[in-house]
């Protein structure tokens, strides 16, 4: 039986608890990703980020949920969880978490690369990120 969840939290992510979250005896793969805050984007108006805020939508949970459920339902996985912060996060924080296991490695791996993808691309959360030279920006508006 598929079980899925998902989270958008101002709290901190945990790396473990998404692991713990995908153990089952019946999973023989963990496809995992974690996205960090980093401490650069060439594509913004300096390079050096000192602070991202992540803003969401009332309903970015509901669709978090929503969209866990549609991709894992779409591969042979056992287990998926997506979690998502929000609010003023440091360089070196953990902005997003995704795990999904399966009996094997093929299906969690490719499960947790279109998860992410689509996390980003359709769950309305956005990114402000703030700038050493004092500039802040919307990302992906």
């Amino acid at each position: 039986m598929l079980r899925t969840s998902a989270r958008v939290t101002d709290g901190s992510l945990r790396v473990d608890d998404m692991l713990a979250a995908v153990a089952d005896p019946a999973v023989g793969g963990v496809g995992m990703f974690v996205g960090l805050v980093r401490d650069h984007d060439p594509a913004g108006p300096g390079s050096a980020v000192r602070w991202l805020e992540y803003s969401a939508h009332p309903t970015a949970e509901d669709t978090l949920a929503a969209l866990v459920a549609e991709v894992a339902g779409a591969y042979d996985v056992l287990i998926a969880r997506a979690e998502h912060r929000i609010g003023r996060l440091a360089v070196g924080d953990v902005a997003v978490t995704v795990a999904v296991g399966a009996a094997h490695r093929a299906p969690a791996l490719d499960a947790c690369r279109v998860l992410i993808d689509r996390i980003k691309s359709e769950v309305p959360i956005w990114k402000r990120q703030s700038f050493a030279d004092g500039v802040t920006g919307w990302v992906g508006l």
